[in-house]
């Protein structure tokens, strides 16, 4: 019988790290409409000034702050109209001193005004005549030129996971197209005699197979491509060519069931055989037996057959391998550093703990994982010598309620919002413990 090698969560975020280098998927290029969620393979720089002229924040009265100077209701300052300034147009000319001139909210402001005053604060008299009832301070009420972006600014970098809202500065700056990361392709396989299509009805002693629409999923949420290879029965032949293929096929392959030390689980025989194995094994709960190979350079990963435990290894693991793949984050890779289920700082590295930064989702850099502190609503105890995650519903009032189940029970991870780690080290938390809720 096979002894699983255990190494804990940081040691194999660690062989992740050094085996599987940042060096990022070859690039395409896509359109804006289809670019929110790709990430940037190169640095978008700007060509032009965003705003192109300057213009004012607010309806009103363009005016040269020194004519505004000490004015007031009862003493307001009186400047001839010189026109109006139309949306969409430049303004033209020189406002001159003791000139206003009328502008909306967004419109060109004519040369030598260095103020608006707001409509509220001014009186027209009629006569081709403003009454200015408050002073005006330079710059007040105006974006100038430059002030978002300048030619030769970077206005995203590399490694940035497009956000809808960056798709604004994109297209402010003329960029109709942008060069990202092709998308890794993950090969989803499961494994069991016991497993029939979800679409079927199972007979006594079968279940339905959750882990490849789920790992999938999960896949596609993690930003990359999913490509279910199906169910296939316990026979070394059959799974050793499914997983070859997509070896050939794919940059990551996920093969979930037969990862435990029995004799009939073949994963860990078939990558060793074809390939490499890294480890066998991670001081985890849920997710011990996960096997890390390598067939072909490619991460080929055993996970385990339960379903929670599965999701919880490509959370923790393949999640931030994916991304590492990618290159996401500004400096071209993805974390050099962080603890796994002992209370270190998280990123979008390799591996995943109980503590991190309530950063955006769609941020560049670090990409460090969304958490909040939160405190436990009961007594949890540990002392499996692994680091146990445990998955929690969060009240609006900052407590996290444990969410008790099997790891064959999927049904557990229904409506939960993210997870805790208890460090392998701990014998469990107290009623009242201040935890790290790390959000799915």
């Amino acid at each position: 019988m096979c002894m699983l090698t255990v190494k804990t969560p940081d040691e194999a975020a660690e062989m992740i790290r050094a085996r599987f280098p940042a060096r990022g998927t070859p690039p395409e290029r896509i359109g804006l409409r289809h670019a929110p969620g790709r990430v940037l393979a190169e640095d978008v720089v700007a060509g032009e000034y965003v705003p192109g002229f300057d213009r004012s924040t607010v309806d009103g009265y363009a005016v040269v702050s020194a004519d505004t100077f000490g004015c007031s209701d009862s003493l307001p300052a009186i400047l001839t109209l010189s026109g109006e300034v139309l949306m969409g147009e430049a303004a033209g000319g020189v406002l001159k001193p003791g000139y206003s001139a009328a502008v909306s909210t967004g419109g060109d402001l004519p040369e030598g005004a260095d103020a608006v005053v707001m409509l509220e604060h001014t009186e027209n008299y009629g006569d081709g005549s403003v009454g200015i009832l408050s002073p005006a301070a330079p710059g007040r009420n105006i974006i100038f030129k430059g002030d978002d972006v300048s030619p030769g600014d970077i206005a995203l970098p590399a490694g940035t996971v497009i956000a809808p809202h960056d798709i604004g500065i994109l297209s402010a700056i003329g960029c109709g197209e942008v060069s990202v990361r092709r998308k890794v392709v993950v090969g989803v396989i499961s494994t069991g005699d016991e497993l029939v299509d979800s679409s079927r009805i199972p007979a006594r002693g079968q279940v339905r197979d959750v882990n490849s629409p789920m790992l999938a999923a999960a896949v596609e949420r993690f930003g990359a491509v999913s490509k279910i290879y199906g169910i296939f029965p316990d026979d070394e032949r059959a799974i050793r060519s499914a997983v070859l293929r997509a070896a050939d096929e794919c940059g990551i392959v996920l093969i979930s069931g037969g990862s435990s030390a029995g004799m009939r689980d073949m994963t860990a025989r078939i990558i060793e055989s074809e390939g490499e194995i890294l480890f066998h094994g991670i001081a985890m709960k849920p997710g011990k037996p996960t096997i890390l190979g390598v067939i072909g350079g490619k991460p080929v990963f055993g996970l385990p057959g339960h379903p929670v435990a599965a999701y919880f290894v490509a959370e923790l693991f393949v999640r931030p391998l994916i991304a590492r793949l990618m290159c996401v984050g500004s400096s071209g890779g993805v974390g050099s550093s962080g603890s796994v289920g002992s209370g270190g700082s998280v990123g979008s590295d390799v591996g995943a703990g109980s503590a991190g930064s309530a950063g955006s989702a769609g941020s560049a850099g670090s990409r460090r994982r969304r958490s909040t502190t939160a405190r436990i609503s009961e007594a949890v105890s540990s002392n499996h010598g692994r680091a146990e995650y445990i998955a929690v519903v969060l009240s609006e009032e900052g407590i996290a309620r444990p969410v008790r189940s099997k790891s064959g029970l999927i049904a557990s991870l229904a409506g939960v919002d993210g997870y805790i780690c208890i460090p392998r080290d701990s014998e469990g938390l107290a009623a009242g413990s201040e935890v790290e809720v790390v959000f799915f």
